[in-house]
């Protein structure tokens, strides 16, 4: 039994040691796929954003600084974004009003 055990955790020991090798790439659970490789660096502001939606399947955002779904990107990416008193309103059946600065890609 002692055998066992001694085998058991040489060779545990063993395989742990061996380094593990990995491909340096960033993915999201996102079921539109946005892939990005490189180093990407956004920063966002905004001020006094109001967005409203009223009504039946109606949409309303404000957006600084997005990577939206279906996206691939590929070295890197810098994106600088701002907004001010931005307001995104939506009134009556499956409209839709946005304010959107530095997003990339759609829906």
């Amino acid at each position: 039994m002692r055998f066992v055990s001694l085998f058991m955790a040489s060779a545990i020991m063993a395989v742990s040691a061996f380094p593990a090798f990995a491909q340096n790439a960033q993915r999201s659970s996102n079921a539109q796929g946005v892939q990005i490789q490189g180093n990407t660096e956004i920063k966002a502001e905004q001020e006094n954003t109001t967005a409203i939606a009223v009504g039946k399947g109606n949409t309303a955002t404000n957006m600084a600084g997005a990577i939206k779904g279906d996206t691939q990107i590929q070295g890197n990416t810098k994106i600088t974004a701002s907004q001010k008193n931005a307001t995104a309103v939506a009134e009556g059946k499956d409209n839709k009003a946005s304010n959107e600065v530095g997003v990339i890609g759609g829906q």
